[in-house]
């Protein structure tokens, strides 16, 4: 079976419903999942979603701050949230799959809105980015997160590290930069191989590309330069490595009409 998931950083649903529904003709995912809805649960446009055809809805919202939520065609079977560092900011939900979905095997969904951090890279002055790294450490040691033997799980969302050389557009500069200082790529990183996670980007691009999926909005043209950084992230489990069929970067969606700074990305799978 065809199963096609997609990440989204929206940077407020309601305001950006348009495109978000543009993106949704075209390209049609079974799932759809966004970071920074910026809405209580009570105000997320569920009759737009639904006349989209996307009647299945797990959210996690507050208001005017991160919020995440999992829209699907596909029914779910259960659905969860969990909450890091003992604050309650929206940062987590998750779903699963299985017979009502018509899939032989469950599959677990979970959509990550990880702290951004603040500009400061030092915890001892910057509480935003201390919090950060707690919340990355937490991530590691939440053993129900991460997947072991044939578990089939997919972790996506906003992650807001970009952990290698070429997720920005120029290494040595951000090297201080909150998303890609050493000490928070080493512990996404950690969080990562912990879980046997694998990071559909960099198994299907090679890691001397450039790849980007947010770019500034303090750029007048976004283009120009081409300052972009790789912050969200589709990861899969070891059972579903060999199932991943497409991926793509929805990189147009930057330039719509009043654009969230991130772009859509898409995974496809056959389960």
């Amino acid at each position: 079976m065809r199963f096609s998931v997609t990440t989204w950083n929206i940077n407020s649903v309601r305001l950006r419903i348009d495109i978000v529904a543009k993106f949704i003709k075209a390209a049609r995912p079974d799932v759809l999942c966004l970071q920074e809805t910026k809405c209580i649960d009570d105000a997320f446009p569920l009759k737009r979603f639904k006349r989209l055809g996307y009647e299945h809805v797990a959210l996690n919202g507050q208001k005017g701050y991160h919020g995440v939520a999992i829209v699907s065609r596909l029914p779910f079977e259960s659905t969860d949230i969990r909450t890091f560092c003992d604050k309650l900011d929206s940062r987590h939900v998750s779903v699963s799959f299985g017979e009502k979905a018509q899939l032989s095997k469950p599959v677990v969904l979970h959509n990550f809105y990880v702290p951004a951090g603040g500009d400061i890279p030092d915890p001892a002055l910057n509480p935003k980015f201390e919090h950060k790294l707690q919340f990355l450490d937490e991530m590691k040691a939440c053993e129900p997160l991460h997947p072991r033997g044939d578990d089939r799980h997919i972790l996506v969302g906003d992650l807001n590290v970009a952990p290698h050389e070429n997720d920005v557009w120029s290494h040595k500069q951000l090297l201080k930069v909150v998303s890609h200082t050493p000490v928070e790529t080493e512990k996404l990183l950690a969080a990562q191989a912990h879980g046997e996670w694998f990071d559909i980007a960099r198994e299907r691009i090679p890691m001397s590309e450039k790849v980007y999926t947010w770019w500034s909005y303090r750029a007048a043209d976004w283009t120009v330069g081409d300052r972009g950084r790789r912050l969200d992230h589709i990861w899969v489990s070891r059972a579903l490595k060999d199932s991943v069929s497409d991926f793509k970067i929805t990189r147009d969606a930057r330039s719509w009409d009043r654009p969230s700074d991130h772009v859509p990305v898409t995974a496809v799978l056959e389960v």
